[in-house]
């Protein structure tokens, strides 16, 4: 007889948080000048059976901001590059305001499937002319389901699994409360930003006969620390290298894990770059933004490390739909990060 054990974190990963970090942090809501819609698909592991497939809808804007003169999320002055150097040079930092936003997010994976409801709240302060601070809270729902089909082992048609409770069930659902806070600093050249996700201590169980089971299930905390900075190239390109380290208990052999990114921006227009995950993969991605009301972003990620996930699966594909709403100024619209 052998035994393996495995790790994993409980929450989705993202290829493309640098395109949509409020994914990750609810201090971003309210960060630009607009409502950011935005809409994502990741397909990963592709060939493999039960491979995770995750799906989820954001939206968030500013609440109370009053100050829309040329600052992060602005305009393009006729003749000027709004992502030159004149611009970064007159960069100053946001009046203090709210920020509201919703989270959406439907991940399966083998038999299970979680479908996540949250509410974020972020205020935003000025620290410096140059510098905002901004936290937030994140609340809502997370549905669990265990699709009980699919855990029949035994070629019986009855798993009868304790930890789950009856094989002639065919769904089992539990629905449990998830809370997120987060911390963001931004500037004209630098960002950092921490976010705790699952903070609430509870635990998961399928069956109500709690003697069934000797280990329970339960949430585990997600920790995020990001930070990058940003550098001119001429007066039409920008570089942005940037770092995250995740912190999962029994996620993997170390419990953390940083990850390492580049991107290249045109203007405000294009923009590409590229990642690298710790002993775990690496991935490219591309994107352009259209008329600054439509943007869309791909990104293919490829296992690295020599193991069954590498051999069998043709990568990981991931896709990002946004929407600029509600634009104060309707033609260039820059992200600060």
């Amino acid at each position: 007889m052998f035994s393996l054990l495995s790790h994993g974190q409980q929450r989705p990963h993202y290829t493309q948080y640098v395109i949509n970090p409020f994914i990750l942090n609810p201090a971003l809501a309210g960060i630009d000048n607009y409502t950011d819609l935005k809409m994502g698909v990741r397909d990963q592991w592709v060939g493999l059976k039960g491979a995770p497939n995750t799906s989820y809808l954001s939206i968030h804007g500013p609440l109370g901001k009053s100050d829309y003169r040329t600052s992060s999320t602005s305009f393009g002055v006729p003749g000027e590059n709004p992502r030159g150097k004149s611009y970064w040079e007159n960069y100053t930092a946001a009046e203090p305001h709210h920020g509201l936003g919703l989270n959406l997010i439907n991940d399966r994976t083998g038999s299970f499937n979680f479908f996540n409801a949250a509410v974020s709240y972020a205020y935003h302060i000025g620290l410096n002319p140059t510098t905002n601070l901004s936290g937030g809270l994140s609340a809502g729902l997370t549905k669990i389901s265990i699709d009980a089909t699919m855990q029949d082992f035994s070629g019986s048609g009855d798993p009868s699994d304790p930890a789950t409770g009856s094989g002639f069930l065919t769904e089992l659902t539990r629905i449990k409360p998830q809370m997120a806070a987060g911390l963001w600093l931004y500037s004209r050249d630098y960002f950092v930003g921490f976010s705790a996700q699952n903070v609430l201590p509870q635990t998961l169980n399928f069956v109500d006969d709690n003697t069934a089971v000797l280990t329970k299930g339960r949430f585990i905390p997600h920790l995020f620390l990001t930070a990058g900075y940003r550098f001119l190239v001429g007066d039409d390109l920008n570089v942005t290298p940037s770092v995250m380290v995740k912190y999962i208990q029994n996620s993997s052999f170390r419990q953390y894990q940083p990850e390492f990114n580049l991107k290249l921006q045109y203007r405000d227009q294009l923009w590409t770059g590229a990642s690298y995950r710790l002993e775990d993969g690496y991935a490219a991605y591309l994107g352009l933004n259209v008329s600054n009301t439509f943007n869309i972003s791909y990104a293919f990620e490829k296992s690295l490390n020599n193991n069954i996930l590498r051999d069998f699966n043709r990568g990981t594909h991931e896709m990002v739909f946004g929407f600029i709403l509600g634009n104060k100024y309707s033609e260039k619209c820059p992200r600060c990060y």
